[in-house]
């Protein structure tokens, strides 16, 4: 018996995550005597992993209201094309994984035009984050109306679309299963060429392209100041008690850049040359450098949960543009965290800091107290083991594989 799953998904962390699932799908199907087929929209993980793409969706996300526009039109193409296929080839099962416009476009489509398929939604939108406030955000019910099944990751979204009257199963989050097989900090300097001695610090500025114009210079501006004090004027802080990464030694520190998309390499490049960087650009050796590091530096995103929990210090920080800020404080659009790790626990315990608070000064700060201060880098090590207590057992993506493939029209 043959299943036919059409998955849709947009941006880096998305095809990450539909590889994954779609790895898993494959297993599960052949224990339970399935074929399947996928068809998708997204990227070079989920076709390595043996879809057949309609379209590379990775390069064009964006969060902002002015960022998304250079986007609209290749996204429309895209869904246009989604919506046709699925017209002429209607699936079994439509699979959406986060991208919260476009997939609330084709989950709508499917649901007024083919009804008979059911639609399951993996990793819905953050609508949960704003569970606070008495207003449910419009999204939210849509998203409830056109799915058959939500599988959540994070327990408060568990709780939240449930309330809401979707029917929800709460798998856990594919971290989990991801970062089993990372590697531990000595294998990781070891591939990498690390000294263990050596300060190590990863910059991960940029999953999108906007991130290149609004971050990346921030992050850039920041890596340089440290460069400058830890080769100048040696270790700030508390000299005390060392923590279990080892003497952090008064030196130049070596900045490693994990690559998101080969077509970010030339503007980093450039942008390392600017500022007179000490700085390595690694091509799929994510997992390694981001192990290998003694301090992160991140944009807000999926990479702040794989630090986590790799047990790397983080400092996280995110801008848009100022009108789509302005635009947002006028329509009294706020959200308690950004960072998953603060969101998972619904407190902050990675330092996080949005729009104007996303300066070089406070990012240099905050990086100089966890890498000198031992007592703060102690108790973010053990708000990480709270935080990973939440995020479920290994096997996720089977977990919601059986779900998956298990459910009827």
């Amino acid at each position: 018996m043959k299943k036919r799953i059409f998955i849709s998904t947009g941006e880096v962390s998305g095809d990450l995550h539909g590889g994954m699932l779609i790895n898993a799908l494959k297993s599960q199907a052949l224990g339970m005597g399935l074929e399947v087929e996928i068809v998708a929209l997204g990227g070079e993980k989920m076709a390595e992993a043996g879809a057949r793409l309609l379209g590379n969706t990775t390069g064009i996300g964006s969060v902002g209201l002015l960022e998304s526009l250079p986007f609209v039109w290749p996204t429309l193409q895209m869904q246009g094309r989604a919506k046709n296929y699925l017209k002429e080839n209607p699936p079994d099962l439509v699979v959406l994984i986060d991208y919260m416009g476009p997939n609330l476009g084709i989950g709508h489509f499917v649901r007024k035009q083919l009804p008979h398929i059911p639609v399951i939604y993996y990793i819905a939108p953050q609508d949960w984050v704003w569970s606070a406030s008495p207003i449910v955000p419009r999204d939210t019910m849509r998203i409830v109306e056109m799915t058959d099944k939500l599988l959540a990751i994070f327990p408060g979204e568990a709780d939240y679309f449930t309330n809401k009257g979707a029917s929800v199963k709460w798998v856990g989050h594919p971290l989990v299963d991801r970062m089993k097989s990372s590697p531990k900090r000595e294998e990781a300097r070891a591939a990498l060429g690390i000294a263990p001695e050596q300060l190590a610090i990863a910059i991960v500025p940029a999953s999108r392209r906007q991130e290149l114009k609004y971050m990346m210079p921030i992050a850039f501006e920041a890596a340089r100041e440290l460069q400058s004090q830890l080769l100048g004027n040696g270790n700030k802080g508390d000299k005390g008690d060392k923590g279990d990464k080892g003497a952090i030694l008064p030196h130049s520190p070596l900045f490693w850049i994990p690559l998101s998309l080969e077509s970010y390499r030339g503007a980093i490049e450039r942008a390392i040359e600017d500022y007179g960087l000490n700085a390595t650009i690694v091509a799929g050796k994510t997992n390694e450098v981001l192990a290998a590091a003694d301090l992160a530096i991140a944009k807000s995103g999926t990479v702040n949960l794989e630090l986590a929990l790799l047990d790397v210090p983080q400092v996280v920080f995110y801008r848009v543009s100022p009108l789509t800020y302005a635009i947002g404080k006028l329509l009294s659009f706020s959200i308690p965290f950004m960072s998953p790790p603060n969101l998972v626990v619904m407190r902050e315990i990675v330092p996080e800091l949005l729009q104007e608070r996303a300066t070089s000064e406070n990012i240099v700060k905050e990086s100089l107290e966890l890498l000198f201060n031992q007592n703060r880098r102690k108790e973010l090590l053990a708000h990480y083991r709270e935080m990973r207590e939440l995020l479920g057992d290994v096997g996720v993506c089977d977990r919601a594989a059986r779900e998956i493939l298990q459910t009827e029209a």
